[in-house]
């Protein structure tokens, strides 16, 4: 046997999903080697996921790919729940924008992710070893040593300072590391069927729960179309592939079930399952790796891509020396709740769905009726306020007085309203702004005035940016703005948004933000308590320190911070 050829990275990601090639563009835009190892160089070239939304799509903005994905989607698409007498039941459109972008849009994964892999070519310290399977794994207190088997015969070992394994819901991973996959797996399968030339005047995602078969029909990009159809029990799953079953399937809700150009006819069990933990050692789970839910809510990769984005700064930032390498179990608490609240999301609305006797979807549509007449119920709904949005009551922020918490902005995802720069003038989102590490971000304060230089040095050595905002038009003229005399970058509030934030938030109207690289907020501070915040979170992220992660817990879950509260 020959000798394996060997690979060193910082860190390796096995599984070019499209979680793994979102890890590694971030990890290339962070400047850290990685290779990415999947078992097969072929994207498959058909749907899969189809939804994306705002808080996604913030993240494909975060490696310069947003507006190249968007390009390909259709944006805004509503949502229609259907009665068991096929009347509307809901139409759900969501229109804000709280993080700069549409909150429902459909895309087909296949050319999402051609669009993912050509990104990661700006990248030369980003290494493909595609058509290479994982067959073991050993870690150790140095590094990870990856066995690889090529699919021409030949073999590779790859050391890696830390994985991440986003090898999908039989993740190879997971399953050497012996992590259990806790949930359940729905009895009830589901064919699915797609066509390429869409028969159908139907501009919206439909949730049937017709009880004579539950079903679920798309409108999909580029003239493709989705349908998804409850099996019963004693229906034989190979059986109801055969195009005469499609066909049967398909009638009544295409004229000429015959007609269509079938590209695939697939049955899926589904499952709602969690990874007991999503990091161990120096090998953390992402994606369907560490959680597998059912598609009712559309939310299996866009939780996934969240996955991304939370560990790819973190493993940066371990790996260049800007943190300590206990920051990595944040990732698990950070993720896995929201994982499980997602789970718990798809598994409430494929209740509401598939209901087969006619009497309990009477009763069903009856509740749901008189739930929506109430306009607080039908905004909640409409504008899909039911979606958990991530909430981290614990990890790498900085929390105020515990009476303060259940309603502080710590913890979410930062807002993204439109800016002006200065002097020149461009009005861009926020995050354009913000750089790609931690951001502190002043309305009506400039921040390196409020910074002692120990703070400032410790700021400067993660990474930060500094922003100042100010009220929009409160320069001189188009051509004489307001600017910084120390360096900060200024930029003016185009519509108030920033303005109504700190209002509501800030002390006073003002205030200091610290935001993460994920756009989450990480702190909310009045300017004369910048010197506790900065400690607080030296103690949490510098490597030089010697503090345990408990203390640095208890260092900063009592600082006092500005949370609405009076002094």
């Amino acid at each position: 046997m020959t000798e394996p050829v060997e690979h060193r990275a910082q860190v390796a990601v096995v599984g070019a999903g499209p979680v793994g090639v979102t890890i590694a563009n971030y990890l290339g835009r962070y400047g850290v080697r990685t290779v990415l190892i999947d078992r097969s160089e072929e994207i498959v070239d058909y749907p899969r996921a189809v939804g994306m939304d705002d808080e996604c799509l913030r993240s494909f903005q975060g490696i310069g790919l947003a507006d190249e994905m968007l390009a390909d989607m259709i944006q805004n698409v509503p949502l229609k729940m259907f009665a068991a007498d096929g009347r509307c039941l809901a139409d759900i459109r969501p229109d804000s924008k709280e993080y700069g972008w549409p909150r429902r849009n459909i895309f087909m994964q296949q050319i999402a992710e051609r669009t993912l892999r050509a990104g990661l070519g700006r990248y030369p310290h980003v290494r493909n070893l595609l058509g290479h399977e994982l067959v073991r794994l050993e870690q150790d207190g140095t590094e990870v040593r990856l066995h690889l088997d090529g699919a021409q015969g030949q073999r590779a070992l790859v050391r890696a300072e830390y994985v991440v394994g986003a090898d999908g819901g039989r993740s190879t991973v997971r399953e050497q590391l012996g992590i259990p996959l806790s949930g359940d797996t729905h009895p009830r399968k589901w064919v699915v069927i797609e066509c390429d030339n869409d028969p159908l005047d139907a501009p919206y995602t439909g949730l049937h729960g017709d009880p004579t078969r539950p079903y679920v029909c798309l409108d999909l990009p580029y003239n493709y179309r989705r349908w998804e159809f409850m099996l019963f029990p004693g229906e034989d799953a190979d059986a109801m592939l055969r195009p005469e079953k499609v066909c049967e399937l398909l009638t009544g809700h295409v004229p000429d079930p015959t007609a269509l150009n079938i590209i695939r006819a697939r049955v899926y069990t589904h499952h709602s399952r969690v990874a007991d933990r999503f990091v161990d050692g120096r090998i953390c789970l992402a994606g369907d790796a560490a959680h597998l839910m059912p598609p009712w809510a559309g939310q299996g990769m866009n939780t996934g891509v969240r996955d991304a984005t939370n560990v790819a700064w973190k493993l940066a930032a371990v790996v260049t020396g800007r943190a300590h390498p206990r920051i990595l179990a944040t990732y698990d608490t950070e993720r896995r709740e929201h994982a499980r609240a997602m789970v718990n999301l798809s598994d409430t609305i494929g209740r509401l769905l598939s209901p087969t006797r006619p009497a309990v979807a009477r009763a069903r549509d009856s509740l749901v009726r008189g739930l929506t007449v109430a306009p607080p119920v039908r905004d909640w709904l409409v504008h899909m306020r039911f979606k958990p949005v991530p909430r981290y009551a614990e990890g790498i922020m900085v929390h105020g007085r515990r009476a303060a918490r259940r309603t502080s902005p710590v913890g979410r995802m930062f807002i993204q309203p439109r800016v002006e720069t200065t002097p020149d003038g461009r009005v861009v989102p926020l995050d354009e702004t913000l750089g790609d590490w931690f951001a502190l971000i002043g309305y009506g304060h400039d921040p390196l005035v409020h910074l002692d230089p120990a703070s400032r040095a410790f700021w400067d050595r993660v990474g930060t940016r500094y922003l100042t905002v100010v009220e929009s038009r409160s320069g001189r003229s188009r051509t004489e703005r307001r600017t910084s005399t120390t360096g900060s970058v200024t930029v003016e509030d185009v519509d108030g948004t920033l303005r109504d934030w700190f209002a509501k938030h800030g002390r006073h109207g003002g205030g200091i933000a610290v935001v993460r690289p994920d756009r989450y907020l990480a702190a909310l501070a009045e300017p004369r308590d910048l010197a506790t915040v900065t400690d607080a979170f030296e103690r949490l992220l510098a490597p030089s320190r010697s503090t345990d992660s408990e203390n640095s817990k208890d260092a900063w879950c009592s600082v006092p911070l500005v949370e609405g509260e009076t002094s």
